[in-house]
């Protein structure tokens, strides 16, 4: 895959749209005022937001109620999707994205008192797949996709 053809911005912001529509799985990333916390956890993508639900008691819980930062990464290292966003502990959502959120995550916040809701809205989105795509990977920049504009 390092000798596949160099997207353009636009190809890779479809690709990337499409990993978040197509993909069950993540990692999630966030931290404290000590060590980094990685986490598989799958999703329902809202076409705003990436959706998740996990459990209150968990290091990624406390360090996002905690204002702690948060990073996504979609695909593998030569395929890549990153994103940066706004976190939010939601009490409630919608009743189709959290029927969708609690199927993919097989928890359900609205019926285990244990668990919660996380809503990523993303702010910048980066997306490679080699050395040649990595001087313009960012294609989403403050919340908005970048398409071909320079």
């Amino acid at each position: 895959m390092t000798d596949a053809p160099v997207r353009n911005r636009a190809r890779r912001i479809e690709d990337a749209r499409s990993r978040l529509e197509h993909d069950a799985d993540l990692w999630l990333a966030t931290a404290d005022a000590g060590l980094p916390w990685l986490i598989p956890l799958s999703f329902h993508w809202t076409g705003e937001a990436v959706l998740m639900a996990t459990i209150r008691r968990s290091a990624t819980y406390r360090n996002l109620s905690q204002g702690g930062g948060v990073r996504i990464a979609l695909g593998h290292t030569r395929d890549v999707v990153m994103i940066d966003g706004e976190v939010e502990l939601p009490q409630d959502l919608p009743q189709t994205d959290a029927d969708q959120t609690a199927a993919a995550a097989g928890l359900d916040p609205r019926t285990d008192p244990t668990a919660a809701f996380l809503r990523v809205v993303p702010r910048r989105v980066q997306a490679w797949r080699n050395v040649a795509e990595l001087d313009e990977r960012t294609i989403m920049r403050d919340g908005q996709w970048l398409h071909d504009q320079r």
